[in-house]
């Protein structure tokens, strides 16, 4: 049976219809400049499709949670569930054919681009008897597959681009049907984009994107002027699921509207100059209210004074009383698999969420299934193991300084600090910019560069060359300075060296 979609109407005055099951197999690309009407254009697509086929949609701005009352979308606000939670949600939601809007509103780009991809994740990974046709929207795609890095951590932008890659390149055989939409085709990485067949191209006025969008719609270079003129809601449709031929179109009207609306004109209030100045230029209210930044010492005893305050309780503790020596046998076991899995070459520079998978699947095999870490417990014994540090060495008190100030650092960062700390504690060479780099999981020298002199910005590192142009790393306070080593070399503390050679 032959499904139609209707999108609206040509310039013509003819019905628009959209094969829905060519869709699913074919895949599509909307992109528009803001205000074109890409966001009005997939409220019309979900909202026509709703009866037919399951849907889920990224929704970095919350614009599609209205669809909830009118369609029974369940809404999963991001912010409310770890990374864990939402790849677990993402696969029950595929087993129980519920179609779901993950609202990433209120997260900033690095944890929406882990959020989304963890859910992606569950939606790409359940197994072959649940592969049921669904249509999966990302608005704003760019975000999620962008060609070029950005702010956000090497880390994020691989797990979400390797997610979006894997629904737009490998989603068709599990039954996921990609739709994409982007206002800039330039910023949007061009493997995921390649990977559709149809496309809806709205108005955009800058060359580089115009350019592209006529290439993918087989126009003439010339003709790609044509996209400036575009209405507000009109779009150039191609595409098996579309038209065989470029064709303009209509947007039709939706049943749901987006909970900001467009901005629109309104006559200012009448108020007078002395009012508005009181009001304005009233006194600010006590500082006591706006929590000012503390300098770094005071963050260090509020952290001192927070693990003081909550004591740790094993797993092992809560669930099964177990004697010592039973524990340690368990954490050796853990640090060993651990090892096993880092000792893959390519290992420094898989996503933590493909790390972890692993470790699961290996601890399960070794018979360790009840005391398997979290994904939380595994990023700290992560950092350790990257910085050359076993589980003794961690828990030493001499290290406890180390691993407060550490804690200041963003997650990805830890692990190299750790490993510097280790370095200078025992008087070893510092470690080069390549093994910096490797501990970071990137193969970017000038990101190692970049991660010391941060480090060194928040107060933690003094970096100094002798005579020779090797480098000196001495910690604040602590005053544990390495030996000088080569920065273009590759050294790293003697033990981790040993301990990758062991394992």
């Amino acid at each position: 049976m032959t499904v139609a979609i209707e999108m609206g109407l040509t310039t013509a005055g003819a019905a628009a219809a959209m094969d829905l099951e060519e869709l699913l197999a074919t895949r599509l690309l909307v992109q528009g400049n803001s205000g074109s009407g890409k966001s009005h254009l997939l409220r019309r697509l979900l909202e026509q499709s709703a009866p037919w086929v399951q849907q889920a949609i990224i929704d970095p701005e919350g614009d599609f949670v209205t669809l909830a009352e009118r369609f029974g979308h369940l809404v999963i606000d991001a912010e409310d569930h770890t990374e864990r939670g939402l790849q677990v949600a993402g696969e029950r939601a595929r087993l129980h054919r519920v179609s779901t809007v993950l609202n990433l509103e209120g997260l900033d780009a690095e944890n929406q681009m882990r959020r989304a991809a963890t859910f992606l994740g569950g939606l790409f990974d359940v197994e072959r008897d649940h592969w049921y046709p669904m249509l999966v929207v990302v608005d704003e795609a760019q975000l999620f597959a962008p060609a070029v890095a950005g702010e956000v951590s090497d880390e994020a932008r691989k797990l979400s681009l390797g997610a979006m890659t894997n629904l737009m390149c490998r989603g068709r055989k599990r039954g996921l049907a990609g739709i994409i939409a982007t206002q800039r085709l330039a910023k949007l990485a061009k493997n995921v984009a390649a990977e559709a067949s149809n496309f809806l191209m709205g108005r955009t006025f800058l060359d580089i994107d115009m350019a592209r969008a006529a290439d993918l719609l087989g126009m003439e270079r010339r003709q790609a002027e044509a996209f400036r003129d575009l209405e507000r809601g009109q779009f150039m449709a191609l595409g098996p699921a579309l038209s065989r031929r470029p064709l303009r179109l209509n947007i039709g009207s939706t049943e749901t509207s987006p909970r900001n609306s467009t901005p629109r004109l309104m006559p200012l209030p009448e108020a007078t100059l002395e009012d508005a100045r009181a009001v304005i230029l009233a006194a600010p209210p006590p500082d006591a209210s706006r929590p000012q930044r503390r300098p770094a010492p005071d963050l260090l005893e509020q952290l001192r004074a927070a693990k003081a305050a909550a004591p740790e309780i094993s797993r092992e503790e809560v669930e099964v009383p177990v004697s010592a020596e039973e524990l340690a046998e368990r954490r050796e076991r853990v640090d060993r698999t651990l090892r096993a899995v880092l000792a893959a070459p390519d290992a420094g520079f898989r996503a933590i969420g493909v790390l972890y998978q692993e470790f699961v699947v290996r601890c399960r095999i070794e018979g360790l299934g009840a005391s398997v870490p979290d994904l939380t417990e595994f990023r700290r014994m992560l950092t350790h193991a990257r910085a050359g540090l076993g589980t003794d060495i961690a828990e030493d008190d001499a290290w406890q300084e180390v691993t407060l100030r550490a804690s200041i650092l963003p997650d990805d960062m830890q692990g190299v600090f750790m490993m510097i700390a280790r370095a200078a504690k025992e008087g070893w060479p510092c470690p080069g910019d390549i093994a910096i780099a490797r501990a970071y999981g990137s193969h970017s020298l000038r990101r190692a560069q970049r991660l010391l002199g941060y480090m060194e910005e928040q107060g933690l590192i003094v970096v100094q060359l002798d005579g020779g142009g090797r480098r000196i790393v001495t910690l604040v306070e602590l005053a544990w300075a390495t030996a000088p080593g080569d920065p273009n070399g590759d050294d790293q503390p003697a033990e981790q060296i040993a301990s990758a050679a062991s394992a």
